[in-house]
């Protein structure tokens, strides 16, 4: 069955998967310390980011390197891993969130640092913290149709900026609780970058084959969460609640179109906090040792999330190991994709 909400793939495949980590771990004890004077004004309790949200750290790029070489990093060791060169990728997709510019593009300078050909189409898809599985679906799909072999996708998050700037709001003297709770989310935020190659399954019989999913939109809920350069501002109840029936009516649609996700061998969720985690292990009765935890030492990477906790499980999966990729971005919403390991 192939229709707007069920997608099914023939022979496309994750050839290989890819992360780097930004170098500069930024403990939330550290945060806390950044915000001490509104806290206490404010009279808010420290730890709030490790007993809320759990993120004990996240990462961050030096003053001195760019968001962007982390992609390009990725992108030549997804490359590299694949066993292929760069002149055989058809098409590069940035799934990037952050970006320093309107125009042009994120992905021109990746793909000119990655040094793929000038025959590899190459473009942004922005789709909140959704991009890279999306990403990974128009790959996919141009596959099947034959009209490529191989395609890198890559998402690079820096939130150093943003972060910095939301000291400074939060430290003002006009700061209020509901200041701080509306960018709480903000200080969950982490750096760090990933890619995948996808390619031909029959050119790469030990790949990993993107066998389809199922996707959903609630746009209804496109003010709970909005972000830019100067911050992110966030109705967390609101974003939980609604993002929540939304995988729920993917999930139950996904099981009357026929998928049988009841028993996968590992559940790799996007990234966010413990209240995210937990409702969506409790909402679609998850088995919790099967859902791999990157969020404590990583943050909320954005797009950058859920790969980057793939490539991590990489280690561990075996051939024959059935993965479901969960991830729900602002907006809202939610696509969940199978993988034959």
């Amino acid at each position: 069955m192939v229709g707007n909400a069920t997608f099914r793939h023939e022979n496309a495949a994750i050839v290989s998967v890819s992360a780097v980590e930004a170098p500069l771990v930024m403990t939330s004890n550290h945060f806390d310390e950044r915000l001490a004077p509104s806290l206490k004004r404010l009279h808010l309790s420290r730890r709030l980011l490790e007993r809320v949200a759990g993120v004990s750290e996240r990462r961050w790029w030096p003053e001195d390197v760019d968001f962007e070489e982390g992609a390009i990093q990725a992108g030549k060791d997804a490359i590299a891993k694949a066993g292929i060169k760069p002149h055989q990728i058809g098409l590069m997709i940035n799934t990037s969130v952050t970006r320093r510019n309107l125009e042009p593009s994120v992905a021109v300078r990746i793909h000119h640092g990655v040094g793929l050909p000038s025959s590899a189409i190459n473009f942004d898809v922005a789709n909140a913290c959704l991009g890279f599985v999306n990403g990974m679906t128009l790959a996919a799909s141009m596959i099947d149709s034959g009209q490529i072999d191989y395609a890198l996708i890559v998402a690079s998050e820096d939130s150093r900026p943003t972060q910095e700037l939301t000291f400074e709001r939060l430290n003002s003297e006009t700061s209020t609780r509901e200041d701080y709770l509306r960018e709480f989310a903000t200080l969950t935020l982490g750096s760090g970058a990933a890619a995948a190659v996808i390619g031909r399954h029959d050119l790469h019989p030990d790949s990993h084959r993107i066998v389809g999913g199922v996707s959903r939109a609630g746009t209804e809920f496109h003010e709970l969460c909005v972000g830019g350069p100067n911050g992110m501002f966030t109705d967390t109840k609101g974003l939980l609640d609604n993002g929540l029936k939304l995988v729920v009516d993917a999930w139950t649609e996904a099981q009357d179109s026929g998928w049988n996700w009841r028993d996968m061998d590992r559940y790799v969720t996007h990234q966010v906090s413990n209240s995210y985690t937990n409702a969506i292990i409790k909402a679609v009765d998850l088995v919790r040792n099967r859902v791999p935890i990157t969020f404590p030492k990583w943050g909320n990477v954005g797009p950058a999330s859920l790969p980057m906790t793939l490539a991590q499980e990489s280690a561990t999966l075996k051939k024959g190991d059935r993965v479901l990729c969960m991830g729900v971005g602002s907006g809202l919403n939610t696509t969940m994709m199978e993988l034959a390991w």
